[in-house]
């Protein structure tokens, strides 16, 4: 497994050095990656069926429960047949496509990246992997999106797609910590073998509603369905791979692997079904009105997850059958018909409905393909979207307790289903022939392999359904955490669930053919009930963050770094000497030892300076003043066996000093700028903090340490971090990490004064 995916992401940053004489064949090489992969999954899936579900574990991070496991079972097997196998149809696809286009290299790039996440996502056995996975997918989706970053709408539907995905996987990663607090184990095997522990857990809700932000963002569900129309920004080969086989199904297959760990609760049923019903009518509502081919495909596939959702929330056997199934049908017909409207736009110059038509007799080929895909879209036999449709039907029919409900949604959806399956392949095949910005042909194999490759599967696939029977039954075992045998026909007879189908088809065409009366309807009422949408919402949200962030910034970032200074002092005094009151009754007992007298001189003479700078007269006598302070704590330090910090202190304060003494011969001269009570603000507020910082270090001088933290490091210094200076090893072993932010801080600090006089230097 580990192998498989680093052959994708080397081939990712190696996708960046094929010559360039093989440039014009270099989707067709790239596709021999996922190629390879589905090869490989296919040998390794008919040994699971043998022998069973594989798992292998890299200990990472064992004392947290971190673990790079990969779980080989139905599920997962389900999944990467997907993403590897509609891979390389893409890749090739991609070789026509991206052909002219200068930025083709970075695509090849993160199309490999991404797919390198989506198989390490479906392959993760633990859950903190399994999310890494999960935001990589968003990150490399966002540069994808965003591939066309010199126009406004691409960099920001990027934007809205990456913080929506995102801000959905903060909250399933609060959900991952919170259900392994509850089972006690990362390990997905382990969980689903404490599901019954899970289900009864008090913290079993907020788990799940967390859990679901991440699966309704990345799955596009209502209402954060807006950002998936936005994504078709992105080239059509994104499209059809991310957007409609791979990414928006990275939430159903979170849904699978939830299901016997967390499924089959009220909540879970209640939830779920909502939320996947709704998105269900909505998408295929919305689907209606468009006429753009990429917007028409959009809203389908937002319908087509929401049937998913719904599927998994009803939660039954059959369900999740049907899920399964329509899965692999949706994936089959969406990438085929986002393949083929990317087609029509490189080959016509438009997307546009109302300007395409007649395109039958100068892209027939395509037709064909075209018509396939769309017959499987509307569930009709004997494509596999039928018996997909069949199922979901059953389904919905033997849903507890909400099945009319349930029905009433899935049929008006199926109908619209129909409906715009008509229109797709009505609208730009048949009728009058279009008036387009180029002349329509079908030149370039790459661009028709794979949507013909998959039309034609489904049809295959809906005729000889037993290969499909095996691999169903596999996932559907996992699914349900029960061996399971499942068989799939094609023709169930003359039954209420066929019934429903003739009516579904039957209904779809007849509103098809008025819909030059339904349409002008259909307007007014979007126009009254959705004046606003979605996106335009959160887009206006987002910009008033930005505004109320501005106007914050400028209320507390003002510039003055003496405020800034006083707010600290202020805010840590008031805190502290509530603490310290609130803690009154202390006992506090000194047995101060003696000091010598060159000590107590020394320190007078610090107490003297330091009221000498508070009323200097001029900078240079301040200057001298800090800098006795300094060098004293530096004697003092040295006095009592720190090397080490005196060393640093003198270095620091001679270095200081003679800075300030550069710095004021070019400030103006000395002056008094605030007013008595100005100071007299500041003195209250020195003594306050002096003071409170005094108590601290009296009232620590009497706790009593068990055991120190200090003899830990002594005693682990020399066999531990191999070195007999303790603060060193502290500071370079113990605490590596803070030592590297620090060094990191200063780097970029250095980095960036660096720039300054650069650009200064170049003005002049």
């Amino acid at each position: 497994m580990t192998i498989i995916l680093l052959i994708i992401f080397l081939g990712a940053a190696g996708s960046l050095l094929i010559p360039r004489q093989l440039d014009r064949h270099k989707g067709i090489l790239l596709s021999l990656l996922p190629l390879t992969a589905f090869v490989f999954y296919l040998i390794k899936g008919y040994h699971m069926k043998q022998v069973g579900p594989e798992i292998t574990s890299i200990a990472w991070l064992p004392q947290l429960g971190l673990n790079i496991t990969w779980l080989f079972d139905g599920v997962s097997l389900l999944f990467l047949f997907l993403v590897s196998g509609i891979g390389v149809l893409i890749l090739i696809y991609s070789n026509s496509y991206m052909k002219h286009d200068e930025g083709r290299h970075r695509f090849y790039f993160f199309i490999l990246l991404f797919m390198g996440a989506m198989l390490g996502l479906v392959l993760s056995g633990n859950l903190l992997v399994m999310f890494l996975f999960w935001e990589l997918t968003s990150f490399t989706s966002y540069f994808l999106i965003s591939f066309k970053h010199e126009y406004d709408k691409a960099r920001q539907a990027a934007m809205q797609s990456l913080l929506i995905t995102v801000m959905g996987g903060l909250a399933l990663f609060a959900g991952i910590l919170l259900l392994g607090q509850m089972g006690g184990t990362y390990e997905l095997a382990e969980l689903v073998e404490k599901g019954h522990l899970i289900r009864f857990h008090p913290h079993y809700f907020p788990a799940l509603l967390l859990i679901l932000a991440g699966v309704v963002t990345k799955s596009a569900q209502f209402p954060f369905h807006f950002w998936l129309p936005g994504a078709m920004q992105a080239p059509s080969p994104v499209s059809a791979y991310l957007h409609s086989a791979t990414m928006v199904k990275a939430g159903i297959f979170l849904l699978a692997r939830m299901s016997p760990i967390m499924g089959g609760t009220p909540e879970w049923k209640i939830l779920v079904s909502l939320i996947g019903g709704l998105t269900m009518f909505v998408g295929a509502y919305l689907a209606i009105t468009q006429t753009d081919l990429k917007a028409i495909l959009a809203y389908t596939t937002i319908s087509a997850l929401g049937t998913l959702v719904l599927l998994f929330g009803i939660d039954t056997q059959l369900s999740v059958k049907a899920a399964l199934i329509f899965l692999i049908v949706h994936a089959f017909y969406k990438a085929s018909l986002f393949m083929v409207a990317g087609m029509i736009d490189h080959k016509t110059g438009t997307r546009d409905i109302n300007l395409l038509g007649g395109l039958r007799r100068l892209m027939p080929k395509t037709t064909v393909v075209t018509v396939l895909a769309l017959l499987s879209m509307a569930g009709l036999p004997p494509l596999l979207g039928f018996i997909g449709k069949e199922l979901i039907y059953e389904a919905k029919i033997q849903t507890p307790g909400i099945a009319s409900v349930v029905l009433i949604l899935g049929v008006a959806s199926n109908v619209f289903m129909v409906w715009v399956s008509a229109m797709f392949g009505y609208r730009t095949f048949f009728g009058k022939l279009g008036t387009t910005p180029k002349v329509a042909n079908e030149k370039g194999w790459e661009l028709l392999f794979g949507p013909s490759v998959l039309a034609f599967g489904s049809l295959a696939l809906g005729l000889f359904t037993n290969s499909l029977g095996q691999l169903i039954e596999l996932a559907l075992s996992t699914v349900r955490a029960q061996p399971l045998h499942v068989e799939i026909h094609l023709w169930h007879g003359f039954n209420q669930v066929f019934l429903l189908s003739v009516i579904t088809v039957a209904a779809g065409v007849f509103l098809f053919s008025i819909r030059q009366k339904l349409l002008p309807v259909l307007a007014k009422i979007n126009s009254r009930f959705f004046a606003y949408r979605f996106a335009d919402l959160f887009n206006r949200l987002l910009d008033n963050f930005v505004k109320f962030s501005k106007n914050k910034t400028a209320v507390i970032q003002h510039g003055y770094h003496r405020f800034y200074l006083m707010t600290i002092l202020v805010v840590a005094t008031a805190f502290v000497w509530f603490q310290i009151y609130v803690t009154r009754g202390w006992d506090i007992q000194y047995d101060f030892s003696p000091i010598p007298f060159y000590v107590l001189v020394l320190t007078l003479i610090m107490i003297f300076s330091a009221l000498t700078a508070a009323f200097a007269q001029n900078r240079l006598t301040a200057i001298i003043s800090m800098g006795v302070i300094g060098f004293g704590i530096a004697l003092i330090y040295l006095f009592y066996g720190a090397v080490d910090l005196a060393i640093t202190q003198i270095l620091a304060e001679t270095l200081t000093v003679v800075l300030f003494v550069l710095v004021i011969q070019k400030m103006p001269r000395y002056a008094k700028f605030s007013s008595r009570k100005s100071r007299v603000r500041d003195a209250i507020i020195a003594l306050s903090s002096g003071s409170f910082v005094t108590i601290l270090v009296l009232n620590a001088l009497q706790i009593d340490y068990n055991d120190p933290i200090s003899d830990f490091f002594i005693k682990n210094s020399l066999p531990g971090g191999f070195g007999e200076n303790v603060v060193n090893v502290i500071l370079v072993d113990f605490r590596a990490l803070d030592t590297l932010g620090e060094i990191t801080v200063l780097s970029v600090a250095a980095l960036g004064v660096y720039t300054l006089i650069k650009m200064n230097k170049v003005r002049k």
